[in-house]
């Protein structure tokens, strides 16, 4: 049983037809996928979908074997959104010891003082919210995933705006976190990190899946994955 599976999801927004038309596809235990498509691609609408941030209209998505709407499911993924929106009147300490108790677990401290201290923030681990920058935030929302290690992360573009060291660090945590049987769907516009970590990439264009492929399979065919997205999109690469 695949730890994420989504079947035959179709969604529209009022007055836009085809956000999503049948998407279909897994995530295993164990393996990173990468998810890519232009803007207004539906890649968003579809991670809402998973997280029952919106109402499913039609299709089926389980998580562990469990229907996405049930709390079984949601204790098993997390969902590191694009912004850097954070609870700015909490220390990091205190928003860490929230998502901890929301997954059922006792956040361990120690670990999380560890990572700011890799991820360049030491001593900011009770300092309130409210006073760290954006790449800041991308990092507490990153290291919040180190420490909780569900067995399903979703990252949507939470990659943008940390700095080159923390990215390459992050992608060191994502190979640690599979090679332990989790699982990541990372969802971005940098192909380079897709090449360096993804096992499946999943290309989504106008609300359907062009191609869910192994990343080695697509670039050996198109050079890279970029060239892929260019290719089918019948444009020239910057």
């Amino acid at each position: 049983m695949p730890l994420l599976n989504v079947s035959s999801v179709s969604y529209s927004y009022d007055g836009v037809v085809n956000v999503l038309s049948d998407v279909s596809f897994t995530v295993e235990d164990g393996t990173i996928v990468g998810l890519v498509g232009p803007n207004g691609s539906g890649k968003s609408t579809l991670i809402k979908n998973i997280f029952d941030l919106v109402r499913l209209q039609s299709g089926a998505i389980r998580i562990g074997g469990h229907e996405h709407t049930r709390p079984g499911a949601k204790e098993l993924a997390m969902y590191l959104s694009s912004n850097d929106y954070l609870p700015e009147f909490l220390t990091a300490r205190e928003y860490l010891s929230m998502m901890g108790k929301l997954f059922g677990l006792e956040t361990d401290h120690e670990k999380a003082l560890g990572l700011f201290r890799t991820f360049a923030m030491e001593g900011r681990y009770d300092d309130l919210i409210e006073d760290y920058s954006h790449g800041m935030r991308k990092k507490t929302q990153l290291i919040s995933a180190f420490v909780i290690r569900p067995p399903l992360t979703v990252i949507d573009e939470t990659l943008n705006g940390v700095d080159i060291e923390a990215l390459y660090l992050a992608e060191a945590e994502f190979r640690k976190v599979r090679d332990e049987g989790r699982s990541i769907l990372l969802c971005t516009h940098d192909f380079a990190v897709l090449e360096r970590l993804a096992d499946r990439t999943l290309f989504l264009d106008l609300g359907s899946v062009v191609r869910d492929e192994a990343t080695r399979d697509l670039v050996d065919e198109h050079g890279s994955v970029a060239a892929m997205v260019f290719d089918h999109l019948g444009t020239s690469q910057p």
